[in-house]
Formats: structure tokens, C-alpha cells, sequence
């Protein structure tokens, strides 16, 4: 088995390279040639954490495994480590021998990243200018650097629960060379794309919030009862998602189907679009919804990737178990 440890991935993956991996992840998904297992996500009743399990086989790509891990809302407070913490196995297809175990926080950071950045570049306006980040956590920063690739955005619009968070953003956003601005959440109409990324269990964005055109990603959902946007907000959107059995049960679009705003046979794989077979945004005033819910086959491809990397590179460990 090869051990590829935490501090070893930042050199070894691009955004790059997560982006094609998850883009390639997705076509294989609405081809039916690749599938995610059931995801187990729990609350432990302990440090108020959720931990769980996201596993898949892709036939494509070859990749067949787990992440385990989750969120313990305290330890960047208490311990001064992040609070999403996981680790990927991979596993041989062929005779079911683990491959691999390989660090997975920075790699959940740069996979989540890399969803929002592949439904902007197949769903957002060509003429989208203005991104607005919802949220300014360990994750935002992740986000908004995908993000100001995908388009020639001139400003970065952002709105946080805490607003002294929000300089995190804006340094990032300088560093590129575009002007940030806080904004209230009625700001948020100035926006071509907003990606909400929080752990909100109440809904935050709201249909009056957004305006015609706008492309959403919402990435922070991933879990039975979290919500970003008002139920009203999915339902006058076009949604698009990773895997639909997730969006609807775990993800954003879980309230708007419960609340009859939405009926699942609406929504869309992102993949479909990415492949072909569904022609995406019909028109300029469209408002576009990406419903990241975090599919365990995102972790695989790129996990593969930075294996394959580190093996090259000779920072991988191989230990017989």
C-alpha cells in the first residue's frame, strides 16, 4: 500500500489538474460508466462533529474506494487544526487489495473547489463579470480561486455571518487583481455568479436576493437538514447537481422537493451537460442552480491523481499490511 501523507499534496495537485478530474468524473457519472455508493453521514453526539463515509467505482477511470471524515466545528477554536478532517482509501478493482491511503483534507478543499469552478465554466454567463462569495470560511478561500479562473470577473462581491472573516476574501481577491467589496445580502443582486460555501442549517440566500441571469453554486449542503437558500430560490432556478439521489436527499435541493418548490425529475446531472447530452443555461435571464452535494468519486479521481504523482515524485511511502 502507498501512503501519500497530508503534507505531501499540495505539490503534487493543481487546480488544474482537480478540475479535469472532477469534470472527467462527472461525464463518466451521466454516462452511466461510473456510480457513488451510498453515503453514511452521522452526528457522533461528540464535539458536535459529523463524520462519515462517501465511496464509488468508476469504470473509466478505474478508481474504486472511500474518504472517510468529516467536520468537528471546534478544532480550528480548541486545537488549532482545520475542521474538515478525512483521509481516502483506494482500493485495486481488480482483486479488491487496498492501493492506497493518501491525506484528504487539502484534497476535499481543492475537489469541492474544483465542483463549483466546473458548473461555472458549463453554466455562467459568457458576459459574467461580478462573483459574489456567500460565506468566508476555511473553504471560501479554495472557492474564490477556482472561481476568478473560469471567467473575466472584474469584482468580488461578499457576504459573511461575521464580517471581519471576510478580509480572508479580500486578499485573495487583491492578490488576483480584481476589488472587493462586503456587501449586505440584498448586494447580492449585483452578482453574475454567487457560490454560497457555510455550514448553515437555515436558509440564507433568498429569491430576492438574486437576480435574473445568475449562475448559483451552492457547495456548503451536504447533510440532512443544512440549508443555504429559501426553498422558493430552488424552485425558480434550473438545477443542476452531481448526483441527483444526493441532491435530494442530503443537498440543497432536499427542502424545495419536500416543500413541493421542486420535483426531482427536474434536475439535472451536471455531467449531461459537460457530455452533451442536455444543452445546459437556454437563455441569458435563466437563473442556473449547481447543487454540490460532494460525491465520493470526486475524492477517487483526484486522490488517483496525486498518487500517481507522488510515486513519480518519489514522496510516496510503500508499506506492506
Amino acid at each position: 500500500m502507498w501512503i501519500v501523507p497530508e503534507r505531501e499534496v499540495a505539490a503534487l495537485v493543481t487546480r488544474k489538474a482537480a478540475f479535469d478530474a472532477v469534470e472527467q468524473v462527472f461525464a463518466a457519472m451521466a454516462a452511466g460508466e461510473a456510480r457513488n455508493f451510498p453515503v453514511v453521514r452521522e452526528a457522533l453526539g461528540h464535539e458536535e462533529a459529523l463524520y462519515g463515509f462517501k465511496g464509488g467505482f468508476d469504470g473509466v477511470g478505474g478508481a474504486l474506494g472511500l474518504k472517510a471524515g468529516g467536520y468537528w466545528p471546534h478544532n480550528m477554536a480548541r486545537r488549532r487544526v482545520i475542521n474538515h478532517q478525512s483521509t481516502v482509501f483506494l482500493f485495486d478493482p481488480d482483486t479488491g487489495r487496498v492501493r492506497a491511503m493518501v491525506g484528504g483534507n487539502l484534497l476535499t478543499a481543492l475537489r469541492t473547489a474544483a465542483a463549483s469552478a466546473v458548473s461555472i465554466a458549463h453554466l455562467a454567463r459568457g458576459d459574467a463579470r461580478v462573483l459574489g462569495m456567500v460565506g468566508a470560511g476555511h473553504q471560501s478561500v479554495f472557492q474564490l480561486r477556482a472561481a476568478l479562473e473560469q471567467r473575466d470577473f472584474d469584482r468580488v462581491i461578499g457576504w459573511n455571518l461575521h464580517p471581519g472573516n471576510l478580509k480572508r476574501l479580500e486578499v485573495v481577491a487583491r492578490e488576483k487583481g480584481v476589488p472587493f467589496e462586503a456587501v449586505a445580502l440584498e448586494g447580492m443582486r449585483a452578482a453574475d455568479v454567487i457560490i454560497t460555501i457555510t455550514s448553515s442549517f437555515d436558509a440564507i440566500l433568498t429569491r430576492d436576493h438574486v437576480s435574473p441571469g445568475t449562475h448559483i453554486a451552492a457547495m456548503g449542503t451536504d447533510t440532512k437538514g443544512k440549508q443555504e437558500l429559501s426553498a422558493d430560490l430552488v424552485g425558480a432556478a434550473s438545477v443542476f447537481t452531481d448526483e441527483v439521489a444526493q441532491s435530494v436527499s442530503i443537498g440543497e435541493a432536499q427542502h424545495a422537493v419536500a416543500l413541493g418548490e421542486l420535483e426531482a425529475g427536474n434536475i439535472v446531472e451536471l455531467g449531461a451537460v459537460i457530455n452533451g447530452t442536455h444543452p445546459g443555461r437556454g437563455a441569458a435571464e435563466e437563473i442556473t442552480l449547481f447543487d454540490g452535494t460532494g460525491v465520493g468519486l470526486q475524492d477517487l479521481a483526484v486522490a488517483g491523481a496525486v498518487v500517481a504523482r507522488a510515486i513519480e515524485a518519489g514522496v510516496a511511502t510503500e508499506v506492506d499490511i
